[in-house]
C-alpha cells in the first residue's frame, strides 16, 4: 500500500515539476530577453503594472515558477510548505485567467502560461491549472503527517539561484530611444537613396494637391475645399520615423527580421509592386531583434526598402494591444485604410489588398 502511495506520489510531483519548469523555460524563448519583454507588454502591462515595476515582477515571478519546479521534487518542508503555496501560487493564476476571459468577453488569444512556445487559450489555461491543484490536493493528501521537515536554507537558497539566475540571463536594460537608425551600411545607403527619390515624388504630389486646393479666406476662418477622391490628410503618428509616411499612399510594416511570416509578407508585398507601376511606397519598422539578419530578411524579399529599428517594447507598443507581426498598414495622406496583423484572421491577404488599392476613395471602407 505504502509503495503505491509512493509511485502516486512521485508521479505527481514529477507532472508539476515539468509544467513549472517548462512554463518558466517558455516564458524565454526563444531568447531570454525578447520573451520576456513580449511577456510584460501582452500580460503585465495589460493588468496596469508600470514600464518600471514589470520588468522586475517578470523575472522574479519566473524564478519562481522554476524553484518549485526543482523544489517540488525534494523533501524539505514538502507538506508544511511547498504543496500550500504551490497550490496558492495556481490558484491565483486561476482567478487571473477567469478575470481576463470575462474583461475579452470571450475564449481568445494567448494566456501567455507557455509564452510563445506553447499558445494556449485562457479558457485551456484554466483547465491546466485546476486539474494541477486537484494533483496537488490529492498529493497533500497521501503525504504523512511527520514529513522530515529538513532545512529551509535549501528552499531560500534554490529561489534566490532562480531568480538571480533569470536577472543575468536576462538583465534588464536602461531605458533606450524610441527607435535606431539601421546600421547596416549597405541597406542604409538602399534606404536613403529610396527615400530621396520618394520625398522628392511627394513634394511634387504636394505641389499638384497644393493647385488643386481651393483656398478661400473670410475675415480669420480659412475655408479648404479638399479633392473627393482622397482623404483629408492628418498625422497618423509615425512622422518621427518617416518624415514623408502622411504623404500620399504609403505601406507601413511591423516586421521581424528573423520571422518566417514577416518574410513571406514581404515577398508578397514585392511582388505586388513589381506588377504595378503606381503601387505606394513601403516602408519598414523592423523589431530590434536578430536585427544582423535584415540584409538576409530583404535578400528573401526581393528588395530593399527604408526602414528603422525600433526596440523590443516601444514596437510592441506601436503595433498595438493584441496585434501579432507581420503587421502591414496601408495609409493613405495619413488615414489608416487597412491594417493586417498576425498569422490568423486578421493576417495579410494579398488578393484583397490588391483590389483595395485599386478601389476608388469614395467607395474604401475604412476598416482597422
Amino acid at each position: 500500500m505504502e509503495s503505491n502511495k509512493s509511485y502516486i506520489s512521485w508521479t505527481i510531483r514529477i507532472i508539476i515539476s515539468l509544467l513549472f519548469i517548462v512554463s518558466a523555460i517558455a516564458k524565454m524563448y526563444p531568447s531570454p530577453y525578447f520573451a520576456i519583454s513580449t511577456f510584460e507588454v501582452k500580460q503585465l502591462y495589460t493588468l496596469g503594472f508600470s514600464e518600471k515595476i514589470a520588468p522586475y515582477f517578470s523575472r522574479v515571478l519566473i524564478g519562481i515558477e522554476l524553484a518549485l519546479g526543482l523544489l517540488i521534487l525534494q523533501n524539505n518542508f514538502l507538506k508544511k510548505f511547498l504543496i500550500p503555496v504551490t497550490i496558492l501560487m495556481l490558484a491565483v493564476f486561476v482567478c487571473h485567467l477567469t478575470y481576463v476571459t470575462y474583461l475579452l468577453g470571450g475564449n481568445t488569444g494567448n494566456c501567455g502560461c507557455f509564452g510563445e512556445l506553447l499558445p494556449m487559450t485562457p479558457i485551456e489555461a484554466i483547465i491546466k491549472n485546476i486539474v494541477a491543484i486537484f494533483l496537488l490536493g490529492y498529493l497533500f493528501y497521501i503525504t504523512p503527517k511527520k514529513e522530515y521537515q529538513g532545512n529551509f536554507w535549501v528552499l531560500t537558497t534554490v529561489l534566490f539561484a532562480t531568480i538571480l539566475g533569470i536577472f543575468m540571463l536576462a538583465p534588464i536594460q536602461p531605458p533606450a530611444s524610441k527607435f535606431t537608425e539601421a546600421n547596416s551600411i549597405e541597406v542604409v545607403q538602399d534606404s536613403l537613396q529610396d527615400e530621396s527619390k520618394i520625398t522628392l515624388k511627394d513634394s511634387i504630389v504636394i505641389l499638384k494637391n497644393e493647385k488643386a486646393t481651393l483656398k478661400d479666406t473670410i475675415k480669420k476662418n480659412e475655408i479648404v475645399k479638399e479633392n473627393p477622391d482622397e482623404p483629408k490628410k492628418i498625422k497618423s503618428g509615425n512622422g518621427h520615423f518617416f518624415a514623408s509616411i502622411d504623404n500620399g499612399k504609403k505601406i507601413l510594416c511591423y516586421f521581424v527580421p528573423g520571422c518566417d511570416h514577416c518574410r513571406e509578407v514581404a515577398k508578397e508585398l514585392t511582388e505586388l509592386k513589381q506588377n504595378n507601376k503606381n503601387f505606394p511606397e513601403i516602408k519598414i519598422l523592423f523589431m530590434n531583434e536578430e536585427d544582423y539578419l535584415i540584409p538576409e530578411f530583404f535578400k528573401f524579399a526581393g528588395a530593399t526598402y527604408p526602414y528603422k529599428i525600433v526596440e523590443i517594447i516601444p514596437f510592441w507598443k506601436i503595433l498595438g494591444d493584441g496585434n501579432q507581426t507581420p503587421g502591414v498598414k496601408y495609409l493613405w495622406n495619413g488615414n489608416q485604410i487597412k491594417y493586417y496583423t498576425g498569422i490568423e484572421n486578421s493576417k495579410f491577404n494579398q488578393k484583397e489588398f490588391e483590389q483595395i488599392l485599386n478601389t476608388p476613395y469614395k467607395e474604401l471602407k475604412k476598416i482597422n
